[in-house]
Protein backbone atom coordinates (compact mmCIF):
# COMPACT_ATOMS: atom_id res chain seq x y z
CA UNK A 1 0.00 0.00 0.00
CA UNK A 2 1.46 3.28 -0.93
CA UNK A 3 1.67 5.78 1.91
CA UNK A 4 1.32 9.46 1.27
CA UNK A 5 4.80 10.08 1.10
CA UNK A 6 5.17 8.01 -1.62
CA UNK A 7 2.02 9.24 -3.29
CA UNK A 8 3.64 12.63 -3.58
CA UNK A 9 7.04 11.50 -4.75
CA UNK A 10 5.17 9.88 -7.64
CA UNK A 11 2.65 13.49 -8.96
CA UNK A 12 3.66 15.69 -11.28
CA UNK A 13 5.65 18.28 -9.67
CA UNK A 14 3.79 21.52 -8.71
CA UNK A 15 4.36 24.62 -10.72
CA UNK A 16 5.56 27.37 -7.98
CA UNK A 17 3.28 30.36 -7.38
CA UNK A 18 4.86 33.35 -8.10
CA UNK A 19 4.69 35.50 -4.60
CA UNK A 20 4.95 39.37 -5.52
CA UNK A 21 4.58 41.62 -2.48
CA UNK A 22 4.15 45.35 -2.76
CA UNK A 23 5.84 47.79 -0.08
CA UNK A 24 5.21 51.25 -0.17
CA UNK A 25 2.57 54.33 0.98
CA UNK A 26 -0.72 55.43 0.38
CA UNK A 27 -0.02 55.76 -3.68
CA UNK A 28 0.80 51.89 -4.05
CA UNK A 29 -2.43 50.95 -2.03
CA UNK A 30 -5.28 49.12 -3.76
CA UNK A 31 -7.50 52.19 -2.03
CA UNK A 32 -6.29 54.80 -3.43
CA UNK A 33 -2.64 53.66 -5.91
CA UNK A 34 -1.90 51.89 -8.23
CA UNK A 35 -1.80 48.76 -6.10
CA UNK A 36 -5.34 47.08 -7.54
CA UNK A 37 -4.83 47.82 -10.73
CA UNK A 38 -1.52 45.93 -10.70
CA UNK A 39 -3.31 43.05 -9.09
CA UNK A 40 -5.61 43.32 -12.13
CA UNK A 41 -2.85 42.61 -14.36
CA UNK A 42 -1.37 39.20 -12.39
CA UNK A 43 -2.32 35.93 -13.60
CA UNK A 44 -2.90 32.46 -12.42
CA UNK A 45 1.08 32.29 -12.27
CA UNK A 46 1.19 34.40 -9.42
CA UNK A 47 -0.54 35.66 -6.23
CA UNK A 48 0.12 39.71 -5.55
CA UNK A 49 -0.24 40.78 -1.78
CA UNK A 50 -0.13 44.38 -0.95
CA UNK A 51 1.22 45.57 2.76
CA UNK A 52 1.93 49.29 1.32
CA UNK A 53 0.13 51.44 3.67
CA UNK A 54 -1.20 55.04 3.82
CA UNK A 55 0.87 58.01 5.11
CA UNK A 56 3.89 55.73 5.64
CA UNK A 57 7.26 57.09 4.90
CA UNK A 58 10.55 54.60 4.22
CA UNK A 59 11.14 55.50 8.00
CA UNK A 60 8.03 54.72 9.71
CA UNK A 61 7.11 51.56 7.58
CA UNK A 62 10.09 50.16 9.19
CA UNK A 63 9.56 51.71 12.55
CA UNK A 64 5.93 50.45 12.73
CA UNK A 65 6.85 46.54 12.25
CA UNK A 66 5.53 46.71 8.79
CA UNK A 67 8.63 45.86 6.67
CA UNK A 68 9.10 43.09 9.06
CA UNK A 69 5.69 41.57 8.54
CA UNK A 70 6.03 42.41 4.64
CA UNK A 71 9.18 39.91 5.06
CA UNK A 72 7.51 37.09 7.12
CA UNK A 73 5.29 36.66 3.80
CA UNK A 74 8.39 35.49 2.32
CA UNK A 75 7.84 36.72 -1.31
CA UNK A 76 9.53 35.81 -4.29
CA UNK A 77 9.65 39.44 -5.77
CA UNK A 78 9.33 42.67 -3.63
CA UNK A 79 8.45 46.11 -5.34
CA UNK A 80 9.44 48.80 -2.88
CA UNK A 81 8.30 52.40 -3.25
CA UNK A 82 8.47 55.75 -0.95
CA UNK A 83 9.37 59.14 -1.04
CA UNK A 84 5.93 60.55 -0.63
CA UNK A 85 5.89 61.17 2.94
CA UNK A 86 9.76 61.48 3.30
CA UNK A 87 9.60 64.74 2.59
CA UNK A 88 10.03 67.36 4.57
CA UNK A 89 7.39 69.13 6.61
CA UNK A 90 5.68 65.42 7.24
CA UNK A 91 7.06 65.23 10.95
CA UNK A 92 10.18 64.22 12.75
CA UNK A 93 8.95 60.44 12.61
CA UNK A 94 8.09 60.14 8.92
CA UNK A 95 10.83 62.67 7.15
CA UNK A 96 14.37 61.20 5.92
CA UNK A 97 17.27 62.69 3.38
CA UNK A 98 17.58 61.79 0.23
CA UNK A 99 21.24 61.76 0.83
CA UNK A 100 21.26 59.99 3.73
CA UNK A 101 18.72 58.73 5.94
CA UNK A 102 16.11 58.22 2.97
CA UNK A 103 18.92 56.17 1.50
CA UNK A 104 20.05 53.99 4.42
CA UNK A 105 16.59 53.24 4.20
CA UNK A 106 16.05 52.16 1.07
CA UNK A 107 19.12 50.03 0.70
CA UNK A 108 17.93 48.36 4.15
CA UNK A 109 14.97 47.15 2.13
CA UNK A 110 17.40 46.37 -1.13
CA UNK A 111 19.36 44.47 1.71
CA UNK A 112 17.02 42.56 3.71
CA UNK A 113 15.14 41.79 0.99
CA UNK A 114 17.95 39.54 -0.79
CA UNK A 115 18.89 37.99 2.81
CA UNK A 116 15.38 36.10 2.41
CA UNK A 117 16.51 35.09 -0.88
CA UNK A 118 13.95 37.04 -2.62
CA UNK A 119 14.61 39.63 -5.27
CA UNK A 120 13.77 43.58 -4.80
CA UNK A 121 12.89 45.83 -7.56
CA UNK A 122 12.76 49.66 -6.51
CA UNK A 123 9.73 51.84 -7.77
CA UNK A 124 10.21 56.00 -7.85
CA UNK A 125 7.36 57.52 -6.49
CA UNK A 126 4.35 58.24 -9.24
CA UNK A 127 4.36 61.88 -9.94
CA UNK A 128 2.45 64.70 -7.91
CA UNK A 129 0.16 66.58 -10.77
CA UNK A 130 1.89 69.37 -9.35
CA UNK A 131 1.28 71.57 -12.44
CA UNK A 132 3.55 74.85 -13.16
CA UNK A 133 1.49 77.82 -12.16
CA UNK A 134 2.41 79.45 -15.51
CA UNK A 135 0.30 77.52 -16.97
CA UNK A 136 2.80 75.55 -19.52
CA UNK A 137 1.48 72.47 -19.06
CA UNK A 138 4.71 70.80 -17.07
CA UNK A 139 4.92 69.41 -13.69
CA UNK A 140 7.56 70.61 -11.18
CA UNK A 141 7.80 67.78 -9.09
CA UNK A 142 8.69 68.01 -5.35
CA UNK A 143 10.09 64.59 -5.25
CA UNK A 144 12.85 64.67 -7.83
CA UNK A 145 15.40 64.95 -5.01
CA UNK A 146 14.32 61.00 -3.73
CA UNK A 147 13.39 59.87 -7.08
CA UNK A 148 17.24 60.31 -7.97
CA UNK A 149 18.21 59.13 -4.25
CA UNK A 150 16.57 55.87 -5.62
CA UNK A 151 17.96 55.84 -8.90
CA UNK A 152 21.18 55.96 -7.94
CA UNK A 153 20.68 52.82 -5.51
CA UNK A 154 19.33 50.85 -8.59
CA UNK A 155 22.91 51.49 -10.42
CA UNK A 156 25.03 51.52 -7.88
CA UNK A 157 23.49 48.20 -6.18
CA UNK A 158 22.13 46.54 -9.43
CA UNK A 159 18.89 46.54 -8.42
CA UNK A 160 16.04 46.30 -11.30
CA UNK A 161 14.64 49.68 -11.33
CA UNK A 162 10.53 51.07 -12.31
CA UNK A 163 11.10 54.59 -13.15
CA UNK A 164 7.20 55.38 -12.53
CA UNK A 165 7.96 59.43 -11.62
CA UNK A 166 9.41 59.32 -15.42
CA UNK A 167 6.68 57.43 -16.94
CA UNK A 168 4.14 58.83 -15.09
CA UNK A 169 5.22 62.31 -15.31
CA UNK A 170 5.67 62.34 -18.79
CA UNK A 171 2.01 60.88 -19.44
CA UNK A 172 0.55 63.36 -17.25
CA UNK A 173 1.98 66.04 -19.20
CA UNK A 174 0.94 64.62 -22.31
CA UNK A 175 -3.08 64.42 -21.43
CA UNK A 176 -2.60 67.69 -19.36
CA UNK A 177 -4.41 69.03 -16.37
CA UNK A 178 -8.16 69.01 -17.54
CA UNK A 179 -7.62 65.25 -18.95
CA UNK A 180 -5.70 64.18 -15.49
CA UNK A 181 -9.02 64.65 -13.65
CA UNK A 182 -10.22 61.58 -14.77
CA UNK A 183 -8.07 59.54 -12.56
CA UNK A 184 -7.94 61.51 -10.03
CA UNK A 185 -10.13 60.96 -7.00
CA UNK A 186 -12.50 64.24 -5.68
CA UNK A 187 -11.62 65.63 -1.85
CA UNK A 188 -14.45 66.59 0.57
CA UNK A 189 -13.68 69.96 -0.54
CA UNK A 190 -14.39 69.20 -3.80
CA UNK A 191 -11.30 70.04 -4.90
CA UNK A 192 -9.26 67.74 -7.31
CA UNK A 193 -6.84 65.32 -5.44
CA UNK A 194 -3.57 65.40 -7.57
CA UNK A 195 -1.12 62.60 -5.47
CA UNK A 196 -3.86 59.73 -5.33
CA UNK A 197 -5.38 57.70 -7.96
CA UNK A 198 -9.30 56.47 -8.50
CA UNK A 199 -10.00 52.91 -9.65
CA UNK A 200 -9.53 54.09 -13.16
CA UNK A 201 -6.27 55.61 -12.86
CA UNK A 202 -5.12 52.10 -10.98
CA UNK A 203 -5.22 50.56 -13.26
CA UNK A 204 -3.55 53.36 -15.97
CA UNK A 205 -0.47 53.76 -14.02
CA UNK A 206 -0.11 49.71 -12.74
CA UNK A 207 -0.23 49.31 -17.01
CA UNK A 208 3.20 51.88 -16.84
CA UNK A 209 4.33 49.46 -13.72
CA UNK A 210 3.83 46.35 -15.93
CA UNK A 211 5.74 47.75 -18.89
CA UNK A 212 8.68 48.68 -17.01
CA UNK A 213 8.80 45.62 -15.30
CA UNK A 214 8.75 43.31 -18.39
CA UNK A 215 12.22 45.11 -19.71
CA UNK A 216 13.89 45.55 -16.46
CA UNK A 217 13.35 41.90 -14.80
CA UNK A 218 12.11 39.66 -17.82
CA UNK A 219 11.58 36.51 -15.91
CA UNK A 220 8.25 38.11 -14.64
CA UNK A 221 6.59 38.52 -17.81
CA UNK A 222 4.94 35.21 -17.70
CA UNK A 223 2.99 36.30 -14.72
CA UNK A 224 1.10 39.47 -16.37
CA UNK A 225 -1.59 39.49 -18.65
CA UNK A 226 -1.50 41.67 -21.78
CA UNK A 227 -5.14 43.60 -20.64
CA UNK A 228 -6.31 43.84 -17.14
CA UNK A 229 -9.04 41.04 -15.60
CA UNK A 230 -11.04 43.66 -14.77
CA UNK A 231 -11.20 45.36 -18.14
CA UNK A 232 -9.10 48.57 -19.42
CA UNK A 233 -10.66 51.74 -18.77
CA UNK A 234 -10.82 54.22 -21.30
CA UNK A 235 -10.30 58.04 -20.50
CA UNK A 236 -13.62 59.86 -21.79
Amino acid sequence: MQTGASLRAESPTVEHTVRIVLVGDSTVTDGAGWGLGFKQFVNDHAECINTSAGGRSSKSFIAEGKWKKALELKGDYYLIQFGHNDEPGKGPERETDPATTFTTNMLRYVEEARAIGAKPILVTSLVRRQWDKSGNGKINSSLVPYVEAVRKIATEYQVPLVDLHARSQELCEAWGKEKCVAFSPIKPTNQVDNTHLNAKGSVIFARLVIEELRKAVPELAPCFRAEPNAGLPVLP
